[in-house]
C-alpha cells in the first residue's frame, strides 16, 4: 500500500516538473498563448523569481529532487527519506499557497501552468498528511 502512496506522489511531481520544464524553456508567448493572457501576466510579473532565481527553475530542482526521492522510496522505503519528503512537500504547499495568493489577490491574473504546478502540490499535501501507511 505504501508503494501506491509514492507512485501516486512520483506521478504528481513528474506533472509538475513538466509544467515547470514548459515555463522555463517554451517561450512565454508560446507558453502562454501570447501576451494578451493573464498568464502571461503572472510569468512577467515582479513575483516570476524569488532571490534572484526564475521560480520555473527553482520548481524544476524542487520537483526533481524530490520526485527522485519518491522513486528511491519506491524501491527501498524508509523512514528518513518519508521524513525528508513530507517536510519538501510542506514546503513546496507553503510556496504554493503563497504564489496562488500571488496570482488571486496582488495579480488578479491565473498562470495555467502555475495552477497545475501548485494544485500538484497541494493535493501533494493532502496525501502526505491524511494517507495513513500501515
Amino acid at each position: 500500500m505504501s508503494k501506491l502512496k509514492y507512485k501516486i506522489l512520483l506521478g504528481l511531481f513528474t506533472i509538475a516538473f513538466i509544467a515547470s520544464a514548459i515555463l522555463a524553456f517554451v517561450s512565454l508567448e508560446q507558453a502562454c498563448g501570447g501576451v494578451q493572457t493573464t498568464c502571461y501576466v503572472v510569468q512577467t510579473s515582479q513575483y516570476e523569481t524569488t532571490l534572484g532565481i526564475k521560480n520555473a527553475y527553482a520548481g524544476l530542482v524542487a520537483f526533481l529532487l524530490i520526485g527522485f526521492l519518491a522513486f528511491l522510496q519506491i524501491k527501498n522505503p524508509n523512514k528518513e527519506r518519508k521524513d525528508l519528503i513530507t517536510g519538501g512537500v510542506v514546503f513546496a504547499s507553503i510556496v504554493a499557497i503563497y504564489l496562488l495568493y500571488i496570482q488571486f489577490f496582488a495579480l488578479n491574473a491565473v498562470c495555467k501552468y502555475c495552477m497545475v504546478i501548485d494544485s500538484a502540490t497541494l493535493i501533494s499535501l493532502g496525501i502526505v498528511l491524511f494517507w495513513k501507511e500501515k
